[in-house]
């Protein structure tokens, strides 16, 4: 059965702290990736602190649900390719083939499973996603996907993907409801258990 999260509740009419990624290090962070070389972390933080600060999501409240998203999606704080599973490849199929066909994701058959799927922080997957990203962002993640893994462009990934569910993670947050900002992120709730963990960690370190 699936629960709600809770934590502090940061107030909607929060005033946003523009300076709030200024303060962030990857001593810090490493507390909210308690599993995580330090090395990772620094090696990568600086890109998504880039990211975030483009896109204008520095206040406390993006910057932990970014933060948590990687601990959920990628717990090593690296961008990664993902890895074949009974959930994305059938017994005795090729790699991938669970996703070729699938029409949510855009996909128009083989090889576009194993093509486009999941990449970077956010795991972004499927032709359909890709082709949007690779039109907001200018990096031809069509013809060349495996571009998802390069820090800075995940990193960009992550907070163009933030951005385009800002308003409804506000609001999730504002309510005290971690379960349906990972929605946002996840689509589901896989890894709410680190999601959650990394938001409320993070609410009592960062000031």
């Amino acid at each position: 059965m699936q629960t709600t999260a809770h934590f502090q509740p940061i107030p909607p009419d929060s005033t946003p702290q523009p300076n709030c990624l200024l303060a962030i290090t990857p001593a810090l962070v490493q507390k909210i990736f308690p599993a995580t070389p330090i090395a990772n972390i620094a090696a990568n933080l600086p890109a998504v602190l880039a990211a975030l600060a483009t896109a204008n999501l520095s206040d406390k409240s993006m910057l932990l649900v970014a933060l948590a998203a990687i601990r959920a999606e990628v717990e090593c704080f690296q961008p990664l390719s993902e890895q074949q599973s009974r959930f994305n490849t059938s017994p005795n199929g090729h790699p991938f083939d669970l996703y070729d066909h699938r029409k949510d994701l855009g996909n128009q058959g083989p090889p576009d499973g194993a093509d486009f799927r999941g990449r970077g922080f956010v795991q972004l997957t499927g032709r359909a996603n890709y082709t949007q990203f690779a039109r907001e962002t200018g990096h031809n993640l069509v013809t060349n996907p495996a571009l998802a893994c390069e820090p800075a462009i995940a990193a960009e990934m992550l907070a163009r993907f933030l951005t385009h569910k800002e308003s409804a993670i506000r609001r999730a947050l504002a309510a005290n409801d971690l379960t349906a900002a990972r929605r946002l992120v996840n689509g589901g709730t896989n890894g709410l258990d680190r999601f959650a963990s990394a938001f409320q960690i993070g609410i009592s370190l960062i000031e």
